[in-house]
């Protein structure tokens, strides 16, 4: 699966940006390049974030865990 960075540069001349797919994941940097590492590390913590809470929330109780791959 691949994600789509938009990003934009502000008035001070940091670049800023988010995941078109999940708009949570946001961060800055300095260049383009920076923001697109730092947008992978915050879609990263997201989906881990995620994963606790949603594991939390059904804890206890009998569930069917099923894998799921989105082909490009």
């Amino acid at each position: 699966m691949k994600f789509t960075a938009i990003i934009e540069q502000d008035a001070q001349g940091w670049y800023v940006g988010q995941v078109e797919e999940l708009p949570a994941a946001i961060s800055q940097g300095k260049s383009v390049e920076e923001v697109k590492a730092n947008l992978l590390d915050a879609l990263q913590l997201l989906l881990e974030v995620n994963r606790e809470a949603t594991e939390k929330a059904y804890s206890g109780k009998q569930v069917i865990r099923k894998e799921l791959e989105i082909a490009s």
